[in-house]
Order: C-alpha cells, then structure tokens, then sequence
C-alpha cells in the first residue's frame, strides 16, 4: 500500500494456479503447464492481469521465478519484480515496470493450515517497504509492504470452505490473523504479532471484529479490541467468490489499517464459476524465451 493511502498493488507468483479455470479442468495432474505471476493494480488507473501460461513459459532457479515475460528474484537485499503483462477484460492494457519489495528482517515461521501439513503459510517478510515504477502516470510510489507464501498438495476447495486473513502493520512491527473453517468442521484460528526484526510469537485471538460484507455479498470478518467494528477503506478486489481491501480495526488501542482478504470456497467450487474466471484468466499455453 502507497504511504498516501490511495494505490496498492498485489503479486502473486503461482506454479498450479489455484485460481484458473484451465487448472481445474485439466484435472490439476501438472502444476508447472499451470504457471502465471498475478499483478493487480488498485487506485488510479487499477487493472488486473492473470494470464494462465504453459509449461514452456516457466524458469526457475534458487533465486530466480521466471513465467514469460515477467520474473522475480532476489539479489541478497530485495524481493526485485519485473513485470510486463498485459491486463484482463474490459480495459485490455499493457502493464510494464519494476516493484522492489525490502524486508526488514526474514521469519522462520511456518504455520500448517490442516493437521496432516498438506497446507502451509510462511509469512517470510511480515514487515517490508515496497517501491513502485510502473509506466503509467501516477505509478511511481514508496509503502508498505509484505511478503509470504502459501503451498499445498491437494485444492484448497478439498480441505476449506471458508477464510479469512489479515495483516496489519503497527507501531511494533506487524500484526496478522489466519481464520479458516475446514471441511470436516473444524476451525483453524492464528495470531501472531512480528517484530521489526523478524522476531515472531504467537499471540492471544481478540475477538472477531464483524464487517460489512462485500459487493458480492462475501461474508468478511477480522479481528480488533473488544467492541471494534471494522471497516473498508479502500476496496480493492471484488470476485463472487473472493475479497481483498485495505481495512481498518483496533488492536492494543492502537488504529490500524491493513490489508484483509475473505475467501468463500464453497462458492468456489460451483461448477458456475469458472466459465466466469476464464474470461479474466486468459490461457496461453505455448510461449519461447528469447
């Protein structure tokens, strides 16, 4: 998020993109022919890119995640992301440029998301600064940034039905909440506050704080001091079956904002719903590095 509280950018690096149509009905039996980085821009001028991409458009090594023609690696210091996409439906545009996310220090933590560890979330960078050029007017910002990473062996669609998580950066260092309803009934609910330096610890649940639900009626809620109400913002992604803004609650006292996302997995799995995503999920299977 830009410091003046008006842009925001996500990326997302996926081998097996969760979220693709194409994924799910090739049977997911190949997550490298189903490889893409995500860029969405929010504010001024926002647009979405996610174009599913083939085996041929993927390269990787230690320090280096390479799909088409955009890339991320890291040179010792910075999370560095070059990106050059083209955006999705209606507003067709090409979106080229450099993010540089800078951790303040890099965790060890790891947290399984279901008792056999066949989900995991590593927050690396809970609190990092990210610097913006894009080549668009107005796209040259420095804010607030994070970095983490999420892997699993089955669809996310056969263990959850529900979640929800939030990061809220504070005078302390960062603060984030993992919520999630699995299949079987069972509930999943993380706290954990991070130090500037890396230092996390696991730390008491407030109270779940409740929330307007989405444009698409998504059910939302995060957490904050006892009888705080939070609230949106700035919105950033609306889809029938997924919410991310920026949103305010209360933690020790203290007013922050952060970044929440809400995602309804039982939606997902509505057959309805990926005829939808292919038309924001382009897939280009064939593609030759030059």
């Amino acid at each position: 998020m830009s410091d003046c509280g008006t842009r925001a950018v996500s990326v997302i690096g996926f081998i097996g993109s969760v979220f693709s149509p194409w994924y799910r009905w090739s049977g997911r039996k190949n997550p490298q022919n189903h490889v893409c980085i995500n860029v969405a821009t929010y504010g001024p001028g926002g647009r979405f890119t996610m174009t599913d991409r083939g085996i041929s458009a993927l390269r990787q090594s230690e320090d280096r995640f390479e799909v088409g023609p955009s890339a991320m690696h890291w040179d010792g210091n910075d999370l560095v992301i070059d990106i050059d996409e083209v955006s999705s439906p209606p507003l067709i545009s090409r979106i080229k440029g450099q993010i540089r996310v800078t951790p303040s220090a890099i965790t060890n933590v790891e947290l399984p998301l279901t008792p056999d560890d066949a989900h995991i979330w590593r927050p690396f960078a809970p609190r990092s600064r990210i610097t913006v050029d894009i080549d668009r007017p107005g796209w040259q910002w420095n804010g607030e940034g994070y970095f983490d990473a999420n892997f699993g062996t089955r669809a996310l669609e056969e263990d959850f039905s529900y979640w929800t998580w939030g990061r809220y950066p504070t005078s302390q260092g960062a603060t984030c909440f993992y919520d999630a309803t699995r299949l079987d009934g069972s509930e999943l609910a993380a706290a954990f506050s991070f130090d500037n330096d890396g230092t996390a610890q696991t730390i008491p649940l407030p109270p779940k704080a409740p929330m307007r639900r989405s444009l698409w009626a998504v059910k939302r809620e995060t957490r904050g001091d006892i009888g705080t109400r939070a609230k949106q913002v700035q919105g950033m992604l609306d889809a029938p079956f997924y919410s991310r803004s920026a949103v305010e609650t209360t933690l020790n006292g203290e007013t922050v904002t952060g970044v929440h996302e809400a995602l309804d997995l039982t939606r997902f799995r509505s057959p309805l719903i990926k005829p939808m995503l292919a038309v924001r999920v382009p897939r280009r299977a064939k593609w030759t590095f030059a």
